[in-house]
């Protein structure tokens, strides 16, 4: 199984083509993902249990295949990297509930460490035990990569947080 190159979503904001790809419900594989990462032009990792991982600067985006047969999950889950303190959480709760209410994916949640940092996880879900159309399957993938995307533009913003990437991203002063 292979994926038309004309099928991938472009990120320009021009329209989609029309993907073209086999007749009748496939069901999704890692393979099929690592061809649609290259094509769209990702890096990628497999880590110590298998799962493909894309990393980028403040955080990686998983593709994971749980579950057997008709049960059969993938899931595109974001693991964010920016620790927020706990006295923080009420206001970060507030934000991403918002996120929640007015967009489909990825739905985010907190994670709170032992050490009391928080950490945000953005996830989506299809069940893929019984098939899915191709066309569904690679749009999906690249619709919820670009929402994981801007989920942390959108966060950046709404926390006033520009500041603090712009200070990551200044060269140090070499003394």
């Amino acid at each position: 199984m292979t994926i038309d190159p004309s099928s991938i979503p472009n990120f320009g904001g021009q329209p989609e083509p029309q993907p073209q790809g086999p007749a009748g419900p496939v069901v999704p594989d890692q393979d099929l993902v690592k061809q649609l990462l290259d094509q769209m032009e990702l890096k990628y990792v497999v880590d110590d249990e298998g799962d493909l991982a894309a990393p980028w600067e403040q955080f990686r985006t998983y593709f994971m295949f749980r579950g057997e047969d008709e049960q059969a999950v993938f899931s595109v889950r974001t693991f964010y990297d920016r620790p927020h303190k706990i006295d923080e959480k009420p206001q970060l709760l507030e934000s991403i509930d918002d996120w929640n209410r007015r967009t489909l994916w990825p739905k985010v949640y907190t994670h709170t460490h032992d050490d009391g940092t928080v950490r945000l996880i953005g996830e989506a879900q299809m069940l893929i035990g019984t098939g899915v159309d191709i066309n569904h399957f690679v749009s999906s993938t690249v619709s919820w990569v670009r929402a994981a995307i801007e989920f942390d533009k959108w966060l950046v913003e709404q926390l006033g947080l520009e500041e603090d990437v712009n200070e990551a991203e200044k060269p140090e002063d070499d003394e």
